[in-house]
């Protein structure tokens, strides 16, 4: 781990064992490409070679707009040799969404600076086109990965690539929604090798973990825990395509079974898919013993996806204490928040009128009235530190809600050409993450997001809870569905609104059975009524490129569809 930058560690693999399994990709068919840190350093001559050829400069921005493929670690390496700021952004989901795709890709440009775009062959044809008129070069990355396979097998990094200052930018990484100005958090060597020290602490990882993986690498934690943890502490990861786990997640089961898998991270509502969705007949025989940790992380942690998780694949050989939390976001470059591998995992049941109407944790028996449970995301990870403050900047006490604030190793620098914006974020060297959270024996609790809160009547209300309920609706796509307030001008309050994706189109009189269904079971848990539940196809939901719910973008968008065309 005493490294000076990512290429230098991987240099370091490269020479200590070559031959040693760093990264097995899997296609959708199952093949597999393994790529040693041998491999892995001639990509990165190679495309940092042909990059610097198409006039590519140190310090200069390029995306890396790429569905499941090899060249996604090639690019980046490739980018990083030279100098220059890789960053993925995710690709259209469908045909459909292109024409928006490429303007928005426009935007970027623009108010990013992108120098170049490396992008699937099928799609570079509409970048070209859209972007002939500015200076940024897209790349076809099928005539790129053809063209370094011509190269001398033996070229080597370019000058100064092992010699990369550790304060340098590493890569941005994209944390707002998909409307509005784009976030790149700039996000140094430093703070990768400080957070991924904490990974090895917290956690335990190490060289001899087999991590195994579907997160996309345009989501902050697929980037770090299965592609930059190998390359510095030279364990080994197994990544196969997020599509293919949404389509068929009982895959991932057996990948863990096949490679001896011993770690991997899920988001909140992946719990809950794969329950539903893998059957017991499909995967008679399968063994999880292997699997040690499961980090549940990037969306507000259930207490009730932990344990219904945990039930239904014990049988299966999955340990007791496997399933464990934690809380971070692409500006402390990951994680904020561990929960140890030697401690157990932390829950509260408190009182939930006085969380939401007085932010107050007041901490109740399990099976008292009103009680709620909460689940800690952790202990404040190595090099990081924390504090809650109230809407004046005062730090609070422990078991008072408010917001989150950091200081730390792993933090950003800034974001990216948007100095305003960043200023924006930050007091007296604190960062506020705008989220709302409290601390309680030492253990953080995360309750919401500051913005995103809907007040209902004077009563604080939180989107994930609605969320939660909804997602648990027969028919719901899962993670697909998103909860916000609109302000009612004759109520002077604001109502709730609930958009829900569906697995398949619905005739007229089955959408409304289903959104009724929703409504129905909000009301119930809640005491709250939606003013409107909206069934729309899949792809409608918009969502960070970390994976969270993008709310403002989807009120926007709700807006746009629903109310000005109605």
């Amino acid at each position: 781990m005493e490294t000076r930058n990512i290429l230098a560690a991987l240099a370091a693999q490269a020479a200590a064992m070559p031959g040693r399994d760093s990264i097995t990709f899997l296609a959708d068919d199952d093949a597999a490409l393994v790529m040693t840190p041998a491999h892995l350093l001639q990509q990165a001559a190679g495309w940092g070679h042909y990059l610097h050829r198409q006039g590519v400069a140190a310090g200069e921005t390029v995306l890396i707009v790429l569905d499941h493929d090899p060249a996604l670690f090639y690019a980046f390496l490739g980018c990083m040799s030279i100098g220059a700021v890789p960053a993925f952004f995710a690709p259209p989901a469908s045909r459909t969404e292109i024409e928006y795709y490429v303007n928005q890709s426009r935007q970027m440009v623009q108010e990013l600076g992108v120098a170049a775009i490396v992008t699937m062959p099928a799609f570079a044809p509409y970048l070209q086109a859209l972007l002939a008129d500015t200076s940024c070069r897209v790349l076809d990355a099928g005539t790129v990965a053809q063209a370094v396979a011509d190269l001398p097998a033996d070229l080597p990094l370019p000058a100064g690539a092992l010699d990369i200052p550790g304060h340098q930018t590493a890569y941005l990484q994209f944390s707002s929604g998909t409307t509005g100005a784009k976030k790149g958090v700039m996000t140094s060597h430093n703070a990768v090798v400080s957070q991924i020290k904490a990974f090895n602490q917290m956690l335990a990882v190490t060289a001899d973990e087999v991590i195994v993986s579907w997160l996309p690498l345009h989501h902050d934690m697929g980037l770090l825990s299965s592609f930059l943890v190998p390359l510095l502490l030279g364990s080994r990861s197994v990544i196969m395509s997020p599509l293919s786990w949404i389509r068929n997640p009982k895959r991932l089961l057996g990948i863990v079974q096949q490679y001896r898998g011993t770690f991997t991270c899920l988001p909140n509502f992946a719990f809950n898919h794969m329950v539903r969705a893998v059957r017991p007949h499909e995967i008679e025989g399968v063994d999880l013993r292997s699997w040690r940790q499961i980090l549940n992380g990037s969306e507000p942690i259930r207490a009730e996806s932990i344990a219904t998780f945990e039930a239904r694949f014990r049988p299966y050989g999955l340990g007791e204490n496997v399933v464990t939390t934690g809380y971070g976001m692409a500006e402390n470059t990951l994680a904020i928040a561990l929960k140890p591998h030697d401690e157990p995992l932390q829950r509260l049941w408190v009182n939930l009128d006085a969380l939401q109407r007085a932010r107050q944790v007041i901490p109740l028996a399990a099976d008292a009235a009103g009680v709620t449970c909460l689940v800690a995301s952790g202990r404040v990870v190595p090099g990081t530190r924390l504090k809650v403050v109230d809407e004046t900047g005062r730090a609070l006490p422990p078991l008072q809600v408010g917001e989150i604030c950091l200081q730390g190793d792993s933090l950003f620098t800034g974001y990216h050409r948007q100095p305003e914006m960043t200023a924006a974020v930050f007091n007296d060297g604190w960062f506020h993450t705008g989220d709302l959270g409290f601390v309680a024996d030492g253990w953080v609790y995360v309750t919401g997001r500051q913005k995103d809160l809907i007040i209902v009547g004077g009563k604080n209300i939180h989107p994930e809870d609605l969320e939660e309920i909804a997602g648990q609706v027969p028919g719901v796509y899962p993670g697909r569905v998103v909860a916000f307030g609109l302000y009612s001008d004759r109520l002077g309050t604001e109502q709730v609104v609930i958009v829900a994706e569906t697995r398949q189109p619905l005739t007229p009189e089955e959408n409304h059975q289903l959104a009724g269904e929703i409504r129905r079971r909000v009301a119930q848990q809640t005491e709250i009524t939606p003013r409107d539940v909206r069934i729309v196809n899949q792809r409608w939901v918009q969502k960070s490129s970390s994976g969270k719910v993008a709310r403002r973008a989807n009120r926007e968008q709700y807006e746009n569809d629903f109310l000005r065309h109605a």
